[in-house]
């Protein structure tokens, strides 16, 4: 079932993130994306100097949402997700950058770095599978 996960991830652009600061309040940021889904990872381009930038490096665990670039309210389908961010200089962070700027290339000309998020768990709403159909995924340890 991961499949029908990978498809809705992999046609939509644009995620919510949200990280926690040091006092335990949520924050979020929306972000274009691209999915590796072979090994089931976010890249998204930002900065260590923006607010969500210095409270991701301090509490890595993150959570968030994908919905559709156009909604159908009539056929919600949606992803929601939970994960943590990846360090610089990771193995699984190698290809980041030449995948990222390969779909959204016009990214170059701004400043920041590409991020990565190791998807640990996701749920995917289809309502066009039936009303309420739920599509659980968890990264096996």
């Amino acid at each position: 079932m991961k499949v029908k996960i990978d498809e809705f991830i992999t046609k939509q652009h644009c995620a919510n993130i949200c990280c926690i600061d040091e006092a335990g309040h949520p924050y979020c940021f929306s972000c274009f994306y691209t999915y590796d889904k072979e090994n089931t990872l976010l890249y998204f381009k930002s900065s260590e100097n923006t607010k969500h930038g210095g409270m991701m490096l301090k509490n890595r665990i993150l959570a968030g949402s994908i919905l559709p670039d156009k909604l159908n309210f009539l056929q919600i389908k949606g992803i929601q997700l939970q994960g943590r961010l990846i360090e610089k200089g990771n193995s699984l962070s190698l290809n980041a950058s030449s995948q990222y700027y390969k779909q959204h290339p016009t990214a170059l000309a701004m400043p920041g770095e590409i991020w990565v998020i190791q998807l640990d768990s996701i749920k995917f709403t289809d309502n066009t599978l039936g009303f309420g159909s739920k599509i659980n995924w968890t990264r096996q340890v």
